[in-house]
């Protein structure tokens, strides 16, 4: 049996310790260093944005949206806000603590991204904006939302914390947002440990994203006129961050080759593999998914147990946010039905796609998997 084998692993093969090592010589160690700053600006060059705000995390950074949204444009209280109902819990916790209502709409089956058909049916006169979030390393199709936001005068705010580098239709995501979150948690194409960052091109919403990050301060420094919360970057993490940042093709050329020895070795079993590529992007594979078919009477959970006794580590897709307990016991859910969302996750899981996996361990990892359907 191989050693154990991570679904992900962090590489810091760039300018990590150096940057690292500049911010302890100049004992700039927290929030508005250099580094901050670099990052703040250049990453939101790369995305097609002029303005940019880090915070401590991707969740923050959603958070510090949903207020700075509702502050700017008056949104009252439980004002509606269309929600992927695959997706991790972030985006919809978001609305609910800020006092507004997400309204969960299913994925697609076979890029797992939000149903872009099922859009406007979800839109009422309460709507006010609509969560895309680029899934699992392939972007959600955004025309068809751009229309409708149009249609709707709908504010679109992009999730992007899956999807750094990504393009639709060669324009960077988290370039099509009023506003766009990213995360740099350890297992993105950009990691330092936590951290995020939220882009815009508006500059009014960006001093909003700075003054709910840090605590409402105003120009009377101890003297708060709103309520915020501590989510500053410090400079430790932007140094991180930004050596990864610079490497960030690199990442992606990595990710790329290993999603391709995967399509190659994995054809012949019979799962629904991450698609290769839409119309409108080829993959990036932040993760590599796979769904059993329905006729095989094999689980997501019974094959990760299995694949676990291997020494491989798995991932289970999201558990559909319309099921969620927390959600029902807060009074939001009404008998929702996501057929889609719920299959895949009673079907769904991710397999290693470390920076660190060579041939060896691929071949190995692709061998137990077949060994699942024999």
């Amino acid at each position: 049996m191989t050693d154990y084998i991570p679904v992900f692993e962090p590489v810091f093969n760039g300018n990590e310790k150096k940057y690292l090592n500049e911010c302890i010589d100049s004992c700039w160690l927290g929030a508005n260093g250099p580094f901050v700053k670099k990052l703040e600006k250049d990453f939101a060059k790369y995305c097609n944005q002029k303005f940019a705000a880090t915070v401590a995390n991707g969740s923050a950074a959603l958070d510090v949206t949903f207020r700075a949204l509702k502050d700017l444009y008056k949104w009252e209280d439980f004002s509606e806000i269309i929600v992927p109902s695959f997706n991790i819990i972030s985006g919809a916790q978001s609305c609910i603590y800020n006092n507004l209502k997400p309204v969960f709409v299913d994925c697609e089956d076979k890029t797992w991204n939000i149903d872009v058909s099922k859009i406007e049916e979800a839109v009422t006169k309460k709507t006010k904006a609509i969560l895309v979030v680029h899934i699992y390393g392939l972007p959600s199709d955004m025309e068809p939302v751009i229309e409708i936001a149009k249609k709707y005068n709908l504010k679109i705010i992009e999730d992007a914390a899956q999807a750094h580098g990504q393009t639709y239709n060669g324009k960077k995501c988290g370039s099509f947002g009023i506003a766009s979150a990213f995360s740099f948690f350890s297992n993105k194409h950009i990691s330092c440990g936590e951290g995020g960052i939220i882009l815009s091109s508006d500059e009014e919403l960006l001093n909003k994203f700075n003054y709910y990050k840090n605590l409402c301060f105003t120009s009377n420094k101890f003297v708060h006129n709103d309520l915020g919360w501590n989510y500053r970057m410090s400079n430790l993490q932007a140094a991180v961050a930004y050596a990864q940042f610079e490497n960030i093709d690199k990442v992606i050329a990595k990710k790329q080759w290993i999603g391709n020895i995967y399509q190659n070795l994995l054809k012949d079993i019979p799962c629904h593999l991450s698609p290769v590529k839409t119309n409108y992007a080829n993959n990036h594979y932040w993760v590599f998914g796979i769904v059993i078919n329905k006729d095989i009477k094999l689980t997501a959970k019974e094959a990760m147990m299995k694949l676990k006794n291997d020494n491989i580590e798995t991932r289970p897709f999201f558990f559909p946010l319309h099921k969620q307990p927390v959600f029902k016991n807060l009074g939001i859910l009404d008998n929702l039905k996501r057929p889609v969302s719920e299959s895949i996750y009673d079907k769904g899981f991710y397999i290693p796609i470390g920076l660190n996996l060579n041939e060896d361990k691929l071949l190995y990892i692709s061998q137990k998997i077949h060994e699942l359907f024999r």
